[in-house]
């Protein structure tokens, strides 16, 4: 089983990236983070008056996300998909059979976090680094059109969210990890031959 984990700030193309990556392999399946936040009375409230929650670790239901993945690395087959709705703040299950997963791509703002508490699990690492300016704009455009909010407050969001992704792995090495730092001027697909050959 090969597992590809792909971070980066809010806007930096994550879901982009894992969604060319699926197409161009077979038996693959993509594991998105935004999909794993909590849920219920608390979670609503908490999120109105903690800025940034949503790319905190106290929104990531990790348990839940933690349980999905081992179920799929063990048994190498799926039988949903998780989707949270940013407006509701619920989320539903959707009965869809995956067989015989040989790529696991977790993609996400907890993505990176994730991946370091994988002890003794080799994997590749690949970081977005994109502008910031474009990295808003996309933000911006996405959240008043899918997430229900004003202009003012995506923008506000998004520059917590910027400012918490950079502060939390500052100093950090990770071992067991092929890591590749992905940028405007990457060439995808010779980072892809180095994963798959």
């Amino acid at each position: 089983m090969k597992l590809i984990f792909i971070s980066g700030p809010s806007g930096s193309g994550k879901t982009t990236l894992s969604n060319q990556i699926i197409l161009k392999i077979k038996n693959g399946i993509v594991l998105n983070t935004d999909n794993y936040y909590r849920t219920g009375l608390v979670s609503r409230l908490v999120s109105k008056f903690v800025g940034g929650y949503f790319d905190r670790s106290i929104s990531f239901n990790y348990k839940q996300f933690k349980k999905d993945f081992n179920f799929i690395l063990k048994n190498r087959f799926s039988i949903h998909e998780r989707h949270y709705n940013f407006e509701e703040k619920t989320f539903k299950y959707i009965l869809k059979e995956t067989k015989n997963i040989n790529f696991i791509i977790v993609e996400g703002i907890f993505a990176k976090e994730f991946s370091n508490t994988l002890i003794n699990e080799n994997y590749f690492f690949l970081e977005l680094k994109i502008n910031k300016k474009e990295c808003i704009s996309r933000v911006v455009q996405r959240d008043v059109k899918e997430r229900g909010k004003s202009k003012k407050q995506a923008e506000f969001d998004f520059i917590k969210s910027w400012d918490l992704y950079y502060e939390k792995f500052q100093n950090k090495t990770i071992q067991n990890r092929s890591e590749f730092i992905i940028t405007k001027k990457t060439d995808i697909e010779q980072i892809l031959k180095k994963i798959f050959n």
